[in-house]
Parts: C-alpha cells; sequence; structure tokens
C-alpha cells in the first residue's frame, strides 16, 4: 500500500493528509493525460538521508511541464526543499517519491489553465525485485519521437508501458523490452536497456528513449571504472550472444536481465561490468548532495 489516510503529502502550497487531498474527475490530466511526473528516490545514511539526483530530476519536471504547456509554479530549489520537508513529516529516509503535476478542470485539447502540484513519498522496494529478469520483446513499440516528445516524462506516455507490461506477464515473463519504429532497441516499460558483451556496454543512444537519470549515472560510473559505453542502434539480435543485459531507472535502480525470448545470457552477473556498476552505484546513492537540506 502506498499510503494511508493520514499520511502527509504536498497538495498545491499545503501539507494535508492523504485522505484529506481532493482532485477533480473534470480534470484534464485523468481524461487526456496532459500531465508530467518524476520518479525519485531517497536514501538513508549517517547524516539522515539524500535524495538521488535531486536537481537533475526535478530540472527534468520543469523540462518535462514546459514541452506540455503544464504551468509549475516552483523551481527547482523549492521542489527539493518541499521534497525533503515531506521526507521529513512522514519520518521517511529510504523512499520512492512522486511529483504530479496535472492540469485542472477543462475538456479542450489544448492547455488548462489550473494546473496543481502534488507530491507523495512512500517505502517501496525495488520495482522489478532482486531476481534475474525473463524478458520478452514486445509486440508494442516505443512512441515516434515526432507523435510526442518521447524525451519528456508524461502521464499519458505510460499506457504504451502498461501495455507491453501486461502483455509480456500475462504470457509467463517478467518484463517486455520495446522496440523503436525502426526495428531497434529502444528500452523497457518504464526503464533503459544495456547490454554488455566483451567488456564493453552498449545502449540505444537518445532520440527514441527517456534518456533516464539513473542511465546517465551508470554511464558516468562505467566511465570511472575504464568501462568502455557505446551509445548506438541495435537489433534484437545483436543481443542474442551478450554476455549480460540489464535494466536501469529510479524504481529498478540496476535490475539484471537473464534471458530474452528465452534465450539465456552465457555471463555469470555476479562477474559482470553491470554489478560492479551496481555496487558502486549503492555507494553513491548515499553521498548527501544537498548538505544544507538533510534531515536528521
Amino acid at each position: 500500500m502506498y499510503y494511508n489516510d493520514d499520511t502527509i503529502v504536498f497538495h498545491d502550497g499545503k501539507w494535508l493528509k492523504a485522505g484529506e487531498a481532493k482532485a477533480s474527475l473534470y480534470d484534464q490530466t485523468l481524461h487526456y493525460g496532459n500531465g508530467v511526473f518524476e520518479g525519485i528516490r531517497s536514501y538513508k545514511n549517517v547524516n539522515g538521508c539524500n535524495i538521488f539526483k535531486a536537481k537533475e530530476h526535478y530540472d527534468r519536471l520543469q523540462y518535462s511541464a514546459e514541452k506540455m504547456h503544464v504551468n509549475l509554479p516552483y523551481s527547482t530549489e523549492e521542489l527539493i526543499n518541499i521534497t525533503y520537508q515531506l521526507l521529513d513529516k512522514n519520518n521517511l529516509r529510504d523512499a520512492y517519491i512522486r511529483p504530479l503535476v496535472y492540469s485542472g478542470p477543462y475538456m479542450g485539447l489544448t492547455p488548462a489553465e489550473e494546473t496543481h502540484v502534488f507530491i507523495a513519498a512512500w517505502e517501496w522496494a525495488k520495482y522489478l525485485g532482486t531476481n534475474p529478469l525473463h524478458v520478452m520483446v514486445s509486440s508494442y513499440q516505443r512512441p515516434n519521437p515526432k507523435s510526442c516528445h518521447v524525451e519528456a516524462k508524461v502521464v499519458g506516455h505510460y499506457t504504451n508501458s502498461i501495455l507491453a507490461t501486461t502483455e509480456a506477464k500475462r504470457l509467463g515473463y517478467d518484463e517486455g523490452l520495446l522496440l523503436d519504429m525502426h526495428g531497434n532497441v529502444a528500452e523497457g516499460p518504464g526503464a533503459n536497456f544495456f547490454f554488455e558483451k566483451n567488456g564493453t556496454l552498449y545502449t540505444p543512444p537518445a532520440g527514441n528513449i527517456l534518456p533516464g537519470i539513473t542511465r546517465s549515472t551508470v554511464i558516468d560510473l562505467a566511465r570511472e571504472l575504464d568501462i568502455r559505453v557505446v551509445e548506438k542502434q541495435f537489433t534484437v539480435e545483436e543481443v542474442y550472444g551478450a554476455d549480460n543485459a540489464f535494466f536501469t531507472g529510479t524504481a529498478v535502480e540496476v535490475a539484471p536481465i537473464a534471458s530474452l525470448n528465452g534465450e539465456k545470457f552465457k555471463g555469470n552477473w555476479e562477474d559482470s561490468a553491470g554489478h560492479n556498476i551496481y555496487l558502486m552505484y549503492r555507494q553513491k546513492v548515499q553521498f548527501n548532495e544537498y548538505q544544507g537540506l538533510t534531515i536528521v
């Protein structure tokens, strides 16, 4: 359960119990999906906790709102401060944080004038669990980048993810892998994709994917470990025969993949570049990026 009625949430400048927070059934986001959101994690450490990559997440929220013509009346720094307060009010340290900017009542197909800001937090384990995943190539494609802003984190885009994940689970897999309109590998329903071959990591470039913040972190950590990373287009056939593969994302963190369409990867995850990066990632997320805002 993500909340109970006494959980404290932030809603339009007020601190409310979750049971008191209300939205209209006529909100444009509910009917048409025109809203933006983020998924952020905080991690407990000796000083209290650290909201990992808080600035990068809230900067992306600002970018997404601008692209979708949704007014976001708070600065990045204000949102970071609000989020630390939210964690404090709920006595949370290891937490998942969900900011949502949603449009008010309006049935037209232009942006609503009224917007609302909601932020909640709860304890949430790794979204895809800890066991290596069995993944299938989805029959659903990643949306054409000329049809929408695929690099923005938009509420309505995630119907695509729901379809892909539901299909995979109904067919006995843990998760799906979506291709782009050209048949190249794009990403998972809620995570970016990497595969490892002969000590090199490969991942799709920006353009047909949501360029994730965890993805960027993994690339930086790989370079610190002198692991070569190649961003390029590739087909599913190029992934078969890889040593290892994994998903990355805030909710999933770094999630190993055991097989793709029943084809097992031949490497040992514990000996892989991805696993070494994950160990370093777990250390990095606890480092305080905002010393003046850390809760204790």
